[in-house]
């Protein structure tokens, strides 16, 4: 049998979620898609020849699962209604923008015993899988995510926005959670913090180097990875990665991946069915994605302590 999907939010992210759910016919039935603005709703059923619900309780009738694409700030209501109605969710990340709200989606799904899954979606990049076989002792990363200017997602900083991906997948290949976080931040075209520098200190001595933006003049996704003898660098986008080797002999070599290219999206949507469908734990849980905040808002914390003292020493200066 079908798992029966439906979308809550018809904007851009979840569009995409419900082309991919149509793709995915032999597991999946999308059901249709429920959103605040009627008008926005009806456009995207009547794209994909479904429902446009008037209600997330209507939606919640008609699936055994949901994607949560709703602002961010809209998601601890929405999904926690959604899992109290007894729906598995598939939430955009982040969680939740304050940690009480991420803690209030775990006691809903634990309450009922539903799956939460959280769309950390590089983490199905077919190329951040192939980073992941070759980790050893990872010793410093340098992490680059600049993105063009779009006035969605304004309703978080670009830390929630664009760096909490590249927070995930440190988090993930470190296996820890870091002991000191350094940050600094501006805001340029919106108000909250559009580019933000990052340092976070782990247990052991790795040390990973996060840089983020959404007003840069080009797309970069690119990771630099230095372990014992080896450096690694990756395009997400491009789902391309190399490896150079530094042998004994201080002889170069290296070697490229070899990465089978898929669409992460459809990667991550089918895991969330195959994970409902079978009552397994997500690659990316609740845990892992609350994890990923705390570390996202104590760099937010940072980088307001940090303007605090440009404030300070610009008063100075007057």
């Amino acid at each position: 049998m079908k798992l029966r999907v439906a979308v809550a939010g018809a904007g851009v992210f979840g569009r995409h979620h419900m082309r991919v759910l149509k793709t995915l016919e032999e597991t999946a039935e999308l059901t249709g898609v429920y959103d605040i603005d009627p008008a926005r709703a009806a456009e995207a059923a009547a794209e994909h020849g479904v429902m446009a619900f008037d209600s997330l309780e209507a939606l919640a009738a008609s699936a055994d699962a949901a994607v949560v694409a709703v602002p961010t700030t809209a998601h601890a209501a929405t999904g926690c209604q959604l899992l109290r109605a007894g729906l598995d969710v598939l939430i955009e990340k982040p969680i939740a923008p304050t940690l009480a709200e991420a803690d209030a989606l775990l006691a809903a799904a634990a309450e009922g015993g539903r799956i939460i899954q959280v769309g950390h979606l590089e983490r199905f990049n077919p190329a951040v899988e192939a980073l992941a076989g070759k980790i050893t002792i990872p010793l410093f990363f340098e992490i680059h995510r600049l993105s063009l200017f779009t006035p969605r997602s304004l309703d978080v900083d670009v830390v929630l926005d664009l760096m909490i991906h590249d927070i995930d997948i440190v988090l993930a290949l470190t296996g820890k959670m870091p002991e000191e976080v350094r940050a600094a931040g501006i805001s340029i075209l919106s108000k909250k913090v559009d580019i933000a520098n990052v340092r976070l200190a782990f247990p052991g001595g790795c040390v990973a180097n996060l840089t983020a933006s959404r007003v840069s003049t080009e797309r970069v996704r690119k990771v630099r990875l230095f372990q014992p003898h080896e450096y690694i660098s990756l395009d997400y986008a491009d789902q391309k990665g190399i490896t150079f080797r530094v042998s004994p002999q201080k002889q170069i070599g290296f070697e490229p991946f070899l990465i089978k290219k898929e669409e992460p999206l459809r990667r991550e949507v089918a895991h969330f069915v195959d994970c409902v469908t079978q009552r397994r734990r997500p690659r990316v849980d609740g845990e892992e994605a609350r994890r990923a905040l705390a570390v996202a808002l104590d760099i937010l914390e940072k980088i307001e302590a940090h303007a605090a003292v440009i404030t300070a020493t610009l008063a100075a200066q007057q």
